[in-house]
């Protein structure tokens, strides 16, 4: 029946300085603002939408920290050099275990990214 993911949702305050963010500093590709205007970046077969909004991260959750989306990139080392560049924290430094390394950093809308 699903056959794939479509569209990501993601919520911030300042939509264009999201979208710089995701263009500029994650190097997506901006397709469009449609749908009201609505910054539309795609990622394979999907769309990430940027909308207009607070981000407001649940209550009680378990695992308290967990990200909202995380992105497959092809050189992680890379990546987070990229990231450092433009000053962006990493507030727990590259993680990882025998299979996998990661890193998670805050975007400007507050949301919680994981870049693996």
């Amino acid at each position: 029946m699903i056959q794939g993911l479509a569209v990501v949702g993601l919520w911030a305050e300042e939509v264009e300085k999201a979208a710089h963010f995701y263009k500029e500093i994650l190097g997506l590709e901006l397709v469009s603002s449609h749908h009201g205007g609505l910054p539309h970046f795609k990622i394979g077969e999907a769309y990430l939408v940027i909308l207009n909004g607070k981000p407001v991260p649940p209550q009680g959750a378990v695992p308290a920290r967990f990200p909202v989306v995380a992105f497959r990139v092809d050189d992680l080392d890379e990546a987070v050099e990229r990231l450092l560049a433009h000053n962006i924290e990493l507030p727990w430094g590259v993680e990882g275990e025998a299979s996998a390394r990661w890193v998670m950093f805050y975007d400007p809308g507050g949301n919680l990214i994981e870049l693996t």
